[in-house]
């Protein structure tokens, strides 16, 4: 088992002072070692689980995973933890409620679920899935109602497909997921607009906790490697901030405003990263890493419209203003 799993500050300063990272060349060897930490400490914050898991990791793809299950395990609590669990939105056309077309149908005492996901991570890996469908739309409704269900990895009726491996972070697998009438229990269907309830509270809960995981794996790369002390300095700063985050209000523009700085304070770690990983040793973790930063160029466009509308909710027409003087 792996003991290694302190809490607190001592997690932190394990960081500071670590030990070499955990070998794992594949998804299995990567949960074992995720498993054997969420039974070291089995209620052990969502924060601290992703900072552990970018601790251990010995690259970044695997830093990013233990952060994306740490975000499904924040947002939904009573997850089963004994296998990686799949969050299944985007389709053909986004991930927008209008551009979600897999249905749900009420059929007997139950419900029939139909579609199709594209970029399910880790959806091959999965025990669980949490796939998003629309209910049929009423008449009235201004948009589509958006339900969450919960689907196991073996029902009838549901299709693997594999994706060709990524660019970057290539052992983290992505799949498309084919429902062919799948039946669904309604328990099986978590209460509420899944929309609003979590598709859109999720985009700020993984930001936190992916970024705060690759920041472990920066942060102990840097100890590995006898990087300045300023870097490491300024990179624990960012990593406390993003613990702070973490306990937040995942839907209030302050939080939203508070982690532009924080991911504003990360783009520059990385970029400075990349230069010490270039004049240090030519190995391994080096060259993922030049094939795997290229992951941090996703992502900027909605983020950035996300702080603009917190801005505007925080201090109004002032911020649009701004805005279009910016681009102009």
């Amino acid at each position: 088992m792996n003991d290694a799993f302190p809490a607190g500050d001592a997690l932190l300063a394990a960081l500071l002072d670590p030990s070499p990272a955990s070998d794992a060349p594949d998804v299995p060897a990567w949960w074992r070692g995720e498993l054997d930490r969420r039974r070291t400490r089995p209620d052990a914050p969502a924060f601290e689980l992703a900072v552990a898991g970018g601790l251990h990791a010995d690259r970044l793809g695997w830093a990013l995973a233990s952060g994306y299950q740490a975000a499904l395990g924040a947002m939904i609590p009573d997850l089963p933890k004994d296998a990686p669990v799949a969050f299944c939105i985007t389709e053909a056309d986004g991930n927008s409620p209008r551009a979600i077309r897999s249905s749900l149908v009420a059929d007997g005492e139950g419900f029939i679920l139909s579609g199709e996901k594209r970029w399910s991570t880790l959806g091959p890996a999965a025990g669980l899935l949490l796939v998003a469908a629309r209910e049929p739309v009423p008449a009235e409704a201004t948009r589509p109602s958006i339900r969450l269900v919960r689907v196991d990895a073996g029902v009838p009726g549901l299709e693997f497909i594999p994706m060709p491996e990524a660019d970057f972070t290539p052992e983290v697998p992505h799949a498309r997921i084919r429902l062919d009438g799948v039946r669904i229990e309604p328990g099986a269907i978590l209460p509420g607009d899944a929309y609003d309830q979590f598709v859109k509270p999720f985009r700020t809960i993984e930001d936190v906790l992916v970024t705060a995981a690759e920041l472990a794996y920066l942060l102990a790369e840097a100890g590995r490697r006898d990087w300045p002390l300023a870097w490491r300095e300024r990179a624990l700063a960012v990593l406390v901030g993003l613990g702070a985050l973490a306990g937040l209000d995942r839907q209030a523009g302050t939080t939203h405003i508070a982690l532009a700085g924080a991911l504003a304070g990360w783009n520059a770690l990385v970029a400075e990263a990349t230069g010490h990983f270039a004049q240090g040793p030519a190995d391994a973790a080096a060259r993922r890493w030049a094939r795997d930063s290229r992951l941090f160029a996703i992502g900027f466009g909605a983020r950035a419209l996300r702080t603009e509308r917190a801005w505007q909710r925080a201090i109004g027409e002032r911020v649009r203003e701004a805005a279009g003087s910016r681009r102009s």
